[in-house]
């Protein structure tokens, strides 16, 4: 079993440093409210609320954005040019040190 370690920004701005189990199949999301981060994940990590939505900020190579993710983010708030959906991210040993940012609450 390995846990990777993962800095997330909150709304206020605090740092939480996580540790992320590789072995479990979970997402970013999950992560996130297993942590009791302000993460919403309304739709149950199926791309259709971006109540996940972050910033990664780490130069971390994530999986390609599918068409579901894309689109979702095209009617959010508060995009950027790094934003991603927490739950369209699967925790594996590639995202040690990931760090990311929880958008604003739309």
């Amino acid at each position: 079993m390995v846990d990777v370690k993962i800095k997330i920004k909150d709304r206020e701005g605090v740092i939480h440093e996580v540790l992320a189990p590789t072995d479990m199949a979970m997402n970013l999301m999950e992560v996130c409210k297993s942590y009791e981060l302000p993460v919403e994940g309304t739709c149950g990590g199926m791309a259709m609320c971006a109540s996940c939505q972050c910033y990664i900020l780490s130069d971390h190579s994530l999986l390609e954005m599918q068409d579901e993710e894309e689109a979702m983010l095209s009617e959010a708030f508060y995009v950027k040019e790094n934003s991603r959906l927490g739950c369209q991210i699967p925790i594996t040993e590639e995202l040690h040190g990931l760090e990311i940012e929880l958008a604003p609450e739309s």
